[in-house]
């Protein structure tokens, strides 16, 4: 007992003395007119917290899509509100002009959101919300009121209906039986379109025993809302305890969504509570046993828990979903997928958990037909990936934007994210089953995208670049280089399959130019000459494509670009493979100096939220995280995907960390230290 409570007392000092507890970020002061919500979820669900007690902003659910709004292509759909509630304190409504003391927190441990107040001198009282990590369509929020002196409660839980969805319709149902009563409020409504049918139900859980819960009233307001609720005299000193759980899902993920997400509903309430946060915890548990330990800066590694949070909140295992930019932080992008997931947030989770990394190139295989229509319509052979994919997986970037049918690259990061997938695991099942099938077709896509101009000069022509600011350019640095990787590695895959790989893949890898000014820095492309860039295009021909190896290119190249970025309009990740890279050729100033640029400047209260760009408010920005974990693993880490596995190089801390431990690495769970 000794020892525990001297354990506890040092981690309290350490936490006073540097400042940050790496677990918890807390919102101090809230306010609503300089707030962005953080989000809690568990790869199917997402909850975005609002800044009014009892209220959340957005309810997004994963791979919910239908044609409406921008672009006259899908967009993801706000759920139900289904955990919106209000409480009255003898007969006086809560909210955020009648509290004191209000304060936010997240529990990036265990994917918590808790919101404590004071209601005047009448009551203190704590919220926290979850979305359940082992239950992938089920939400659970906890409700304590602690009296200051006798009051009456009165407790509503709301459904409502964004207003994108039609058709709306509220039922109410009281299940009774001997040992439980179960009051569900339930929604339906179709999407835009009529496409999808969306439902949500969920169900009071009383602390009370079964015959002494408060009596549930249902209300019905309009068509798009309704409620249940329930009053309770408090007496001071006592604290009461309620729950709400609740389930949301659509027909894009069951045939029978409203009865379903009944069923659910009921599932969670007969649980319980306890059960419930015990098999959450567990199985956040079960993530955190890969994380990043960091030595000499406690706000680094904070906000690297962070980074790690979101992209264990945004991704399950066992799907066929994908990652958009902002995750399930809102409606971002329209909910689609980009090369951000296969370039910058795929690596990462990569070498953190294979199996969450599963289901992100599952999405990418599930798709291979129709990436090969595509290919077809634009006279290519092979596979060609949209750079724009929702569900069907055909092009879905609006009509204005030149990178749908122009961004090619995206094609050869879908060939190369399947290519590490079997390096880092190396499962030869997976590889012939569905590893394979991506890589020949890809490999057979840029066979016939190249241009034979003899000799070296096998180019790529008319494309949008890595760099979105260079459209309809020739021969773009990471478009060739990134072809010729997925040629290479389509060859390798056939012979450890022992396969004849088709010899003009080699042929073609051969024969693509990478360019070069007449000083040695390689040329962005054809026409490059020294503009601002927004992404380091060129840069990331060193990692991750591995086609510059020599240490004084590495250096000549990032000289080069890296004063090419201007302060503003630049994603986040570009920036991290600067500081990734300088950790590499052993420049620790620089490696620290990009680090924190990458993604300080580009931070929203009160949570510290990474928005997309420097003084950006469109959080949160999940490929920036993926980016800037690779950043600190692949660099100040030195963990290496080859053919072989994961291995590790010599890199440079940046200045000022002490030490960084990588632990639970890859299939093997292994730990690696840098000192």
């Amino acid at each position: 007992m000794k020892k525990i409570l001297l354990a506890a007392l040092l981690l309290c000092i350490i936490r006073f003395s540097f400042g940050q507890d790496p677990w918890t970020i807390k919102a101090g002061k809230v306010d609503a007119a300089n707030y962005y919500g953080i989000t809690v979820a568990n790869g199917m669900i997402g909850i975005v917290s609002s800044p009014e007690p009892f209220k959340v902003k957005d309810v997004v659910l994963a791979g919910a899509y239908d044609q409406y709004g921008r672009g006259r292509v899908s967009n993801f759909l706000r759920s139900f509100n289904l955990l919106n509630m209000t409480l009255d304190i003898d007969g006086k409504r809560v909210d955020g002009k009648s509290v004191s003391n209000f304060q936010q927190q997240l529990d990036m441990q265990h994917g918590g959101f808790t919101s404590a107040f004071d209601f005047g001198d009448k009551a203190s009282v704590k919220s926290t919300y979850y979305s359940l990590r082992h239950l992938p369509f089920t939400v659970l929020m906890d409700i304590e009121i602690t009296a200051k002196k006798d009051i009456i409660i009165g407790g509503a839980s709301v459904m409502e209906a964004p207003d994108a969805l039609r058709d709306v319709q509220n039922y109410y149902n009281e299940i009774d039986r001997p040992h439980v009563v179960i009051s569900l409020l339930t929604s339906s409504a179709k999407s835009p379109t009529g496409k999808l049918l969306m439902c949500a139900s969920n169900t009071f859980l009383f602390s009370e025993p079964h015959g002494q819960e408060p009596r549930v009233i249902h209300e019905m307001w309009d068509n798009n809302m309704h409620l249940m609720k329930f009053s309770r005299t408090i007496k001071a000193g006592e604290t009461y305890r309620f729950s709400i759980a609740g389930s949301s899902i659509t027909s894009a993920q069951h045939a029978d969504p409203l009865n379903e997400a009944e069923r659910m509903t009921i599932f969670a309430k007969l649980e319980g509570r306890e059960r419930l946060i015990s098999f959450h915890n567990k199985a956040w548990d079960s993530l955190w046993k890969s994380d990043i330990v960091i030595e000499g800066d406690a706000q680094a590694q904070q906000d690297v828990h962070s980074m790690m949070y979101h992209l264990y909140s945004f991704t399950r295992e066992g799907t066929a979903y994908s990652l958009s930019p902002m995750g399930l932080s809102g409606l971002g992008y329209n909910g689609h997928v980009f090369w951000d997931t296969d370039l910058w947030m795929f690596p990462s989770l990569l070498v953190l958990h294979p199996e969450l990394a599963k289901s992100l190139i599952e999405y990418r295989y599930q798709r291979l037909d129709a990436a090969k229509r595509n290919a077809f319509s634009h006279g290519y052979k092979g596979a060609m990936f949209p750079w724009e994919s929702a569900e069907t997986g055909v092009e879905e970037t609006p009509v204005w934007a030149l990178s749908g049918p122009f961004e090619h690259h995206i094609t050869a990061d879908v060939g190369m994210a399947a290519w590490n997938y079997y390096c880092v695991t190396q499962d030869k099942d997976w590889l012939k089953e569905k590893g394979w099938p991506l890589l020949q077709a890809t490999a057979d896509f840029w066979a016939s995208r190249v241009e034979r101009n003899g000799p070296g000069r096998y180019d790529i022509k008319n494309v949008v670049a890595a760099d979105e600011w260079a459209e309809n350019v020739d021969n773009n640095a990471f478009t060739n280089a990134a072809a010729k990787a997925n040629l290479n590695a389509a060859t390798e895959a056939a012979k450890l399959l022992g396969l004849i790989p088709n010899p003009d893949w080699k042929q073609v890898a051969d024969n693509i130019p990478i360019l070069k000014f007449a000083d040695g820095v390689t040329k962005e492309h054809a026409a490059y000459s020294g503009e601002g860039i927004k992404q380091g295009d060129v840069n990331l021909l060193a990692y991750p494509l591995k086609e510059i190896t020599d240490p004084a290119q590495v250096k000549r190249d990032l000289d080069y670009y890296s004063t090419r970025v201007p302060n503003e309009g630049t994603p986040a990740m570009t920036q991290a493979i600067f500081a990734l890279l300088y950790s590499r050729i052993g420049d620790a100033d620089k490696a620290a100096h990009f680090f924190k640029d990458s993604y300080v400047p580009n931070l929203n209260p009160p949570f510290r939220v990474i928005a997309e760009t420097k003084g950006g408010t469109n959080p949160y920005f999940a490929t920036g995280a993926g980016g800037i974990l690779q950043c600190v693993m692949m660099g100040f880490g030195g963990v290496d995907i080859t053919t072989k596995g994961i291995t590790q190089i010599k890199t440079t801390l940046p200045a000022g960390w002490k030490s960084v431990t990588l632990k639970g690495i890859g299939p093997d769970k292994k730990t690696y230290t840098v000192k």
